[in-house]
């Protein structure tokens, strides 16, 4: 007995030597992944203490080496080959090979973000997303897109590995990509022809400060950072919580060369007050791309869809989508999406607005032309820039016209108020006189009960739908003009 135990024993300690001599990657380094094209990336993972790691790939004849530290870890960087659908192989070998099949070079984007970034193709429980079964049939199309979601989950301290692996976009598979960025990776795809990688690290109900760092929480918030004051000071959903999604969710995805990474969220920082919002977006923003070490990788964000936190006529969800455009001026090639025409009347109570494949589109209408030099896509929505009183009316100028206006006549969504602040519903007309150089096409805007107006708002309420949009069919960033 005693020597079938030894026996046994023995059996086992060859087994675990030879586990921990064998190389080991993170599960998102495996089959189907997207690489960066053309850059140098990131390649990591654990070995033996010591032992030498060498890696090649299919594209090259150049070989890669890089020894574990006393911890076991290594990295290395690997020069990739120009975006093409054709497969790929990198093998990794620490005297026992492993190879990686069916890798794509192309381009990678991150999803981030909360719910509406989360939200699959196949919707959540009564949360359709418009087109499904049509998304379904044409998705052997896009043969190019690959994704892989990194699962949502609380750490305490940042984790190095999640359990994920990249799939291929079929049939079989679309149902669970991101909608938002599916519909990005499409027109990607379609314009550039060639791959596009999602990497899906995203927790739905997530604040903002729930991906920030215990250092920049403990730094620039107020926010607990021990386990005990954190579940106290968010103690009913766990999603609210901060620094715990970021350490367990996007903290394994930090070694992987990205392009850029398309976020959206805000929902759950309605109500924050000030500028709150917007200086720890920035916050997160600069942490990311400081921990990601490619640079000033691009940002497009998705301004919060109408909805009626309660009170369709409330103004809380429309100060944070202020907070978000003022982000946008803040944060350094950055782009914001309006959503301000993306819900259908009937979802004042419908957090997760039917309509993703316009999100989709108008964040890859900003890669396209911001990142891949198609200046010949609008990609920019108009916004306020300067109000001029006339008498009994207001005329108004807006940013980025792309061409003019979509529309003379029948212009929804503004307001005025006098001295009393009380805002009442506009009559808004295109107005145009010769002579007038860049004043000569204005807004002009005329109520019957505002005989003296001071200030103009635009759909600036939880749920209100507005249909002013510019020459590119891109709606005018809702606003106000006072600070009341």
């Amino acid at each position: 007995m005693a020597l079938k135990r030894f026996i046994a024993l023995s059996a086992l300690v060859v087994m675990l030597t030879g586990a921990q001599s064998k190389v080991r990657l993170p599960h998102i380094l495996c089959d189907n992944m997207v690489v960066q094209q053309n850059t140098e990336v990131r390649l990591w993972g654990w070995s033996k203490a010591g032992k030498t790691i060498r890696v090649t790939t299919s594209w090259a004849d150049d070989v890669y080496t890089a020894k574990a530290g006393k911890d076991g870890r290594w990295i290395l960087t690997v020069k990739t080959p120009v975006a093409s659908y054709t497969p790929l192989q990198i093998t990794f070998d620490d005297g026992e090979p492993l190879t990686l099949s069916n890798v794509l070079a192309g381009e990678v984007w991150v999803c981030a973000g909360q719910s509406n970034m989360e939200m699959p193709m196949k919707g959540f429980g009564n949360c359709p997303v418009e087109g499904y079964n049509d998304e379904i049939i044409d998705a052997r199309q896009y043969r190019g897109i690959h994704f892989v979601k990194i699962p949502s989950i609380m750490r305490m301290t940042p984790q190095e590995d999640a359990q994920c692996e990249w799939k291929e976009v079929n049939a079989e598979t679309v149902g669970d990509a991101s909608a938002t960025g599916y519909f990005f990776a499409q027109a990607v795809n379609r314009a550039l022809d060639i791959p596009v990688g999602l990497i899906m690290a995203n927790k739905g109900g997530s604040r903002v400060e729930s991906w920030l760092t215990k250092e920049n929480l403990e730094k620039y918030t107020q926010e607990p950072t021990d386990s005990d004051g954190i579940v106290k000071f968010k103690p009913q959903w766990d999603y609210h919580r901060a620094m715990l999604w970021g350490n367990g969710t996007f903290n394994p995805i930090l070694n992987y060369t990205v392009k850029g990474i398309l976020y959206y969220q805000g929902c759950s920082n309605v109500g924050d007050p000030g500028d709150q919002y917007s200086g720890r977006l920035k916050l997160l923003v600069d942490q990311w791309r400081s921990q990601f070490g490619l640079g000033e990788i691009p940002f497009y964000f998705v301004e919060i869809a109408p909805y009626w936190y309660d009170n369709v006529n409330g103004d809380a969800g429309a100060r944070l989508r202020e907070q978000q455009f003022k982000a946008s001026k803040l944060i350094p090639n950055s782009g914001l999406v309006c959503t301000n025409d993306l819900v259908y009347p009937y979802e004042t109570q419908q957090i997760h607005p039917a309509k993703k494949r316009e999100v989709g589109r108008r964040l890859a209408y900003l890669a396209l032309n911001k990142t891949y030099g198609m200046t010949t896509i609008g990609c920019l929505s108009p916004s306020f820039k300067e109000m001029k009183i006339v008498e009994d009316k207001i005329h108004i100028y807006l940013d980025n016209n792309i061409g003019g206006f979509s529309r003379f006549e029948d212009i929804q969504g503004f307001e005025l108020a006098g001295d009393d602040h009380v805002f009442h519903p506009a009559k808004a007309e295109h107005f145009w006189q010769p002579g007038g150089g860049n004043l000569n096409e204005t807004i002009r805007l005329s109520s019957p009960d505002v005989k003296k107006p001071v200030a103009v708002r635009y759909c600036f309420k939880n749920f209100q739908i507005g249909n002013l949009k510019n020459a590119a069919g891109l709606p005018l960033f809702p606003f106000r003009t006072d600070n009341w």
